[in-house]
C-alpha cells in the first residue's frame, strides 16, 4: 500500500502573509535607487519599491 497523505488547510496568517499591510495601502517603501533625472521636469527622482509585494512608486523631489 502506499503511503498516506494528510492535506491540511493552509492557516489565514500563512495564506495572507505579508499582503494584508500593502492591500490597504501601508506599504513599506524603500529608496530602489538614490538620484535620478527626470528630462521632461527637470527634477531628481526617488525610485521607491515595497519591501513586501514589490509595488514600485516614482516620487520627484
Amino acid at each position: 500500500m502506499g503511503e498516506v497523505l494528510k492535506f491540511k488547510k493552509p492557516k489565514l496568517s500563512d495564506k495572507y502573509k505579508g499582503r494584508t499591510l500593502c492591500h490597504s495601502g501601508l506599504h513599506k517603501w524603500k529608496a530602489e535607487k538614490e538620484s535620478q533625472f527626470d528630462v521632461k521636469k527637470g527634477r531628481l527622482v526617488t525610485l521607491l519599491r515595497c519591501t513586501r509585494c514589490g509595488k514600485t512608486e516614482v516620487k520627484s523631489i
